[in-house]
């Protein structure tokens, strides 16, 4: 493949323009595609509009399991036999101490994710007034919710309260979602995310890789996802949670992953593509390559399971040249991360099929300031 095909494949997505299906395809599955002029490729369409920055998101488990949706890939599902911790709603302090830890740990954008098929009522203003003491106590920190599915005026209060953006991922393609899910249908998740999309709400979706999909599925995602202009792309690649019903990810390679990546970089040039759950399980020591196409990655794990140490990722993002979308300076972050314990989180012993499960969290992970009983300050 000589290197003009590389160079238009940027100037294309820099342009505006999509690419052709039987390219995307190649993308994914041609291995005379090389994959370091490919992340090269996808790495100036990133720096024509994220430069060299990362913006990092920390994810608060505002309420972990008792879910009433059987989603196949989650631990905190009804059909899920996971091993975690759950719990119903943190209390505001204890939320508002971890946004402020977020904001000092140098998160460009504080995430809360709220369990359930979707919020009530009551539910909704508890969120709307968590929101506005966050962004009064810490007006530079972005905020986004997860909280299920939600209707047109439910949005518009969130973003009246000062709500940034709303998550609710895609996961899959219509086609493919009765497979994963029965309680809900993958035209819900479109209808929430229009609903966000009409308030002026701004759309955070992504998808999760992994799941027996074709690559011809995360293509149509990809362009699912360009047709709701998304400004923030999740992109999950399928963890082992031993007790979820769902099949461990075959064949998801670090080149294959980092394929994908690029994928949607050319066909969201715009959004801020995330590198999310599984970066660490599934790139492994290819880990770093995924902030070439990706400018976003998570801080502090997932919602149900372990990620990097901080410092490892700080000192990942340092080392390669990047910057972090913060006010406070990575130097800084990385120093006061050097006085924290530095383990980094084992994977559990392989259980059935040699299978590797990824660690969970404990409840001092989960809620570190459950026992302490502080309130945030400033």
């Amino acid at each position: 493949m000589n290197l003009d095909f590389y160079s238009n494949l940027a100037k294309q997505a820099v342009n505006g323009d999509s690419l052709e299906s039987s390219i995307a395809e190649r993308i994914l599955t041609d291995r005379n595609i090389e994959i370091l002029p490919l992340l090269n490729a996808a790495y100036e369409v990133r720096k024509t509009y994220h430069g060299k920055e990362v913006a990092i998101h920390i994810l608060n488990n505002a309420a972990n399991g008792y879910c009433p949706e059987d989603c196949n890939y989650c631990a905190q599902s009804k059909n899920s036999k996971a091993d975690i911790e759950e719990y119903g709603l943190k209390t505001d302090d204890e939320i508002l101490t971890e946004a402020k830890a977020a904001y000092d740990n140098g998160a460009f954008r504080y995430c809360m994710v709220f369990a359930g098929r979707g919020p009530s009522e009551r539910r909704v203003e508890k969120m709307c007034d968590l929101i506005g003491q966050i962004k009064e106590k810490y007006p530079p920190l972005e905020i986004c919710v997860s909280a299920g599915l939600m209707d047109e005026s439910a949005t518009q209060k969130l973003k009246d309260a000062g709500l940034d953006r709303l998550n609710h991922n895609l996961n899959t393609t219509e086609s493919n979602y009765e497979k994963i899910c029965t309680t809900h249908t993958w035209q819900d998740r479109v209808d929430t995310l229009n609903a966000a999309n009409k308030v002026g709400l701004e759309v955070c979706s992504g998808m999760i890789v992994g799941m027996g999909e074709p690559a011809q599925d995360i293509i149509e995602v990809a362009l699912k996802l360009r047709e709701l202009e998304a400004k923030s792309i999740p992109i999950n690649f399928l963890l082992p949670i031993e007790g979820t019903p769902i099949d461990p990810a075959k064949n998801l390679s670090p080149e294959f992953c980092l394929r994908v990546l690029c994928l949607f970089r050319f066909l969201n040039p715009k959004a801020e593509i995330r590198a999310a759950a599984g970066r660490e399980y599934h790139l492994r020591s290819m880990e770093v390559m995924a902030l070439y196409p990706a400018n976003s990655i998570f801080l502090q794990g997932y919602l149900n399971t372990k990620g990097n140490t901080d410092l490892k990722t700080l000192q990942m993002i340092q080392d390669a040249g990047f910057e972090i979308k913060s006010d406070v300076p990575i130097e800084k972050i990385i120093s006061e991360s050097q006085n924290r314990p530095k383990e980094i989180p084992q994977l559990n012993p392989a259980r059935k099929d040699s299978t590797i499960y990824s660690d969970l969290k404990s409840i001092d992970e989960l809620r570190p300031n459950l026992a302490k009983g502080s309130t945030a300050k400033t």
